[in-house]
């Protein structure tokens, strides 16, 4: 109850908070083509280091030796890798929509570069000085910079959507389509985790969110909505364990199976891109954007100050990105269905308690209430709800044992009754593998010296039997 205690104690103008926005848009335009440069060099360099980093760690993490040939200690893997995609052969399939089939590339990637000209690098205010000309951190900002994210986000799934339908392939098709279910499910729960973050900081505008932030942090405030974010920001990236719409075991390569070359590596490009856009929108939501971590910033003025916002930023998000990798090299591909389960069972039903529970804490706040009012109100609905629930599941599994009882004993399932095996249907079991019992006792098989202590244990053992 300490998240919803801070989030009642929350002052009455967070709410009623107004985007002050009269900083941007007054840049000459060669600072705007200089910031917009910058955003675009700051996701490919990032990326380039994401890349190698990756295979780095993963190869840490299995003991193997990774990269270590191109440039020190292989930093220009990447970039080698890029260069190879480019100098490829680049196989068009014949029957594939050819228009379609070279834009699907283009429109995956194009927008993943668009949703980092709202995501601020430092404060609003004129901090830094760029060829003698006081500007803000950030491109640009809106009050509906969230929801311009949101957009941009999901116009990037048309390309693989598209990818997969253009290549007159079977495999692709389904991986397009897994995708665009994948995305409607956990872009729903995403948009709920958002609203919480709305709902507290009283605007969409990404620079306001961040002031928000001032005396602490959302993820600390809102620890759900942070944890529905992280699990639905992998989903829709596509990245493993939630890589359902390019499995290699079940679809040969996904959406991506008939591309080549440099149409591929947009491919790749377009998802390790928005991998760090997620992270940036991430940082910017619940970890106070480009301020200075706690211990910093209660012994250092100057951190959030000047240029060193920017570090604690970029910090932030290769954190993130370590999350990713971390859960590639951990995590197993979960299966589809419990993608699905996980995404309309799980996340929505949970945002969207949370979200009411924010906003009731939210109302009852600004309405006067005493905090210990507003847990009673709270507590009292989620006893309720429990409640309402176990009662539900009591005649539920009720009902299903009647109709168990009344469908009678479960018809046997012969596997091999049409002379070759099958897999059992909905409602069949497979008969049970009659198994022998060995007919000696397995023995420890030892490898090494004779004077191990693996032996000398076998030894005693057999002087123990009378051996």
């Amino acid at each position: 109850m300490t998240g919803l205690a801070r989030l009642a104690a929350a002052p009455q103008d967070a709410v009623l908070a107004a985007e002050d926005l009269s900083l941007f848009g007054t840049d000459p335009w060669w600072l705007v083509v200089v910031k917009a440069v910058f955003c675009f060099a700051f996701l490919m360099v990032t990326v380039l280091f994401a890349i190698v980093w990756e295979r780095k760690v993963v190869a840490w993490m299995q003991l193997r030796i990774g990269p270590n040939r191109h440039g020190p200690w292989g930093l220009l893997q990447s970039l080698a890798d890029g260069v190879k995609l480019m100098l490829k052969e680049d196989v068009v399939v014949k029957r594939a929509d050819k228009v379609v089939y070279v834009l699907a590339p283009i429109v995956a990637a194009a927008p993943a570069f668009m949703a980092i000209a709202v995501i601020p690098f430092g404060p609003s205010g004129n901090e830094v000085s760029i060829f003698g000309h006081r500007t803000t951190m950030q491109l640009t900002d809106l009050p509906i910079a969230m929801l311009y994210i949101l957009a941009v986000a999901s116009v990037g799934i048309y390309g693989i959507v598209l990818a997969g339908w253009s290549s007159g392939s079977t495999y692709p098709l389904l991986g397009g389509l897994r995708s665009c279910a994948q995305m409607i499910s956990y872009e729903i729960a995403m948009g709920a985790a958002f609203a919480s973050v709305f709902l507290y900081s009283g605007s969409m505008s990404t620079s306001q969110i961040v002031e928000a932030q001032q005396d602490r942090w959302f993820v600390i405030l809102l620890p759900v909505s942070f944890i529905i974010y992280i699990v639905t920001m992998v989903g829709e990236t596509n990245r493993a364990p939630f890589d359902m719409p390019e499995s290699e075991g079940d679809l040969v390569g996904g959406f991506n199976t008939e591309y080549s070359s440099i149409k591929f590596a947009m491919f790749m490009l377009a998802e390790y891109v928005n991998m760090v856009t997620v992270s940036a929108v991430s940082v910017t939501l619940f970890l106070g954007g480009w301020r200075a971590p706690y211990p910093v910033s209660t012994f250092w003025e100057g951190a959030n100050h000047g240029w060193w916002p920017m570090l604690w930023f970029v910090l932030k998000v290769q954190l993130l990105l370590f999350f990713f990798i971390w859960l590639r090299g951990t995590l197993p591909r979960v299966r589809y269905d419990q993608l699905m389960k996980l995404g309309w069972k799980v996340l929505i039903p949970v945002a969207v308690v949370w979200l009411m529970m924010v906003a009731t804490v939210r109302a009852l706040s600004n309405e006067g209430y005493d905090f210990s009012r507003i847990v009673l109100y709270v507590v009292g609905a989620v006893i309720a709800v429990l409640l309402i629930s176990f009662v539900a599941d009591v005649f539920r599994d009720r009902k299903a044992k009647a109709a168990e009882e009344a469908a009678g004993p479960e018809p046997a399932f012969d596997p091999m009754a049409g002379g070759f095996p099958v897999p059992p249907l909905p409602g069949q079991t497979l008969p049970p593998v009659p198994r022998r019992r060995p007919r000696h006792e397995r023995q420890l098989v030892v490898s090494g010296g004779p004077d191990t202590q693996s032996d000398d244990l076998a030894g005693n053992g057999k002087e123990a039997d009378g051996v």
